[in-house]
């Protein structure tokens, strides 16, 4: 988010919370009351802002997570897409030989026997 979206969000918060504070007024709750609605209003905004925070945290829904998890997958599709059809069928036969727990020649495993 920009400095200047961070600026305009507030700047309707603010404004709304007077707009409902003088309509709250104007519908004839004293001032009291309507500041205490007001002030309500905001509270209950914030906490389920902060909830909905917190929920994409612990699902790992984060905005920076989901674009590196994109970026990635589509380099690694790019990097496919480079492969000649000789490095692409020896990398299948490599994917192969590791689900059947074969090593594959070029492999640490082989080595350290």
């Amino acid at each position: 988010m920009r400095r200047l979206d961070v600026l305009g969000l507030g700047l309707a918060v603010l404004l709304g919370g007077g707009i409902l504070y003088g309509s709250l007024i104007w519908l004839g709750l004293d001032t009291g009351s309507a500041q205490k609605a007001a002030s309500m209003v905001l509270l209950l905004a914030c906490v389920g802002w902060t909830l909905g925070y917190l929920r994409r945290v612990v699902r790992g829904e984060m905005t920076l997570k989901a674009q590196r998890a994109s970026f990635e997958a589509q380099q690694m599709q790019q990097q496919l897409e480079a492969l000649s059809p000789e490095e692409w069928q020896a990398l299948q036969a490599e994917l192969a030989a590791e689900e059947e727990g074969i090593p594959v020649l070029g492999s640490p495993e082989i080595g350290t026997k």
